[in-house]
């Protein structure tokens, strides 16, 4: 993105969430009428943040579609499982834009940094626990990395 200025938001400020490592297998649909079809099934991963340490549960998954024009789509639900036994249910749509000698780095095996591809994710929280119940009303952004056995991301809470 040549020519970007930044331009701060009237309000608007973040604050860290959480970091987020998914562990992930994946099954290939392939190409479909509406792109690559991906099935990304969640094995496991962590959740770890200032107010709370927590597992992601394995049984959620990624429903990304590739477009023709390269850009990926994530269709994400999982659920964390905090270290005093909430339950947090996390959904997130993201993009993930890169190139194709970016793609076959990743399918290689080799981590490429966050800041070599459009990585982003906008989490949204939902849990009974009245500890947690702030998420209910949190709006996230997340900047994500992904390598060849899963993905990690760095979520913000904004204010």
């Amino acid at each position: 993105m040549e020519n970007v200025s930044i331009v701060p938001v009237r309000g608007l400020t973040t604050e860290f969430l959480m970091e987020m490592r998914v562990e992930l297998n994946l099954q290939i649909i392939g190409d479909t009428p509406n792109g690559h079809r991906r099935v990304y099934h969640i094995t496991g991963g962590t959740a770890l943040g200032p107010d709370f340490k927590g597992e992601i549960l394995p049984g959620g998954g990624d429903w990304f579609i590739v477009r023709p024009d390269g850009v990926g789509l994530l269709d994400v639900r999982a659920t964390v499982k905090t270290d005093d036994d909430a339950l947090i249910y996390v959904t997130y749509r993201g993009i993930l834009y890169n190139t194709p000698a970016l793609e076959a780095r990743l399918i290689a095996g080799e981590t490429v940094r966050w800041d070599e591809y459009y990585f982003r994710v906008a989490p949204f929280f939902e849990t009974a626990s009245e500890k947690y119940a702030y998420l209910n009303h949190t709006l996230a952004i997340g900047v994500g990395e992904a390598d060849f056995a899963g993905v990690s991301y760095s979520v913000y809470r904004v204010i």
